[in-house]
């Protein structure tokens, strides 16, 4: 069950990060935080990562991406309940990504779009801006490989004889 609590409570503040910044932040607007360095914005992401596809009429792309996202949600389910049962970084690392991945769902299906709200720059120098669930996609994915080198160096440790 902590799989789930973690996913959905990542998924409210996702969606209440994103319902607060669409009722106080303009669309197309930010409010600087740190000076040249980070910002909070209200901006709208057709694409995937890095605007992956933004281009692509909507006609295409919101199906493209509301049908892979339930693609991934479905394989991370039964994923982590076949495979990772007793594997306590692994789950969590796939429960923020479950997170991530429904949360970005659920704007799409909301507005369309994903709205992203956080800016980091260096100057006029821009990282695309990203929020709550590319954060916890991000962190899962980095959690991931962690356990997959730590996960290997165990199995070689094991079969050394150490």
């Amino acid at each position: 069950m902590r799989f789930y609590a973690v996913a959905l409570g990542v998924i409210l503040l996702d969606q209440a990060s994103k319902l607060f910044i669409q009722a106080t932040i303009p669309l197309g607007h930010g409010i600087p935080i740190i000076p040249d360095f980070f910002a909070i914005v209200h901006v709208l992401n057709p694409g995937a990562a890095f605007g992956l596809l933004a281009a692509r009429p909507a006609s295409f792309r919101n199906p493209f991406f509301i049908g892979i996202s339930l693609l991934a949600i479905g394989f991370i389910i039964y994923y982590r309940h076949r495979e990772l049962k007793g594997h306590s970084l692994a789950s969590f690392a796939l429960s923020l990504i479950l997170a991530g991945a429904i949360g970005n769902l659920v704007d799409r299906l909301r507005v369309g779009m994903v709205i992203d709200f956080l800016d980091v720059h260096y100057y006029q120098y821009h990282w695309p801006a990203f929020n709550v669930a590319d954060s916890c996609i991000t962190v899962g994915v980095s959690l991931m490989l962690l356990d997959l080198i730590l996960g290997e160096r165990r199995r070689a440790s094991q079969r050394s004889g150490r």
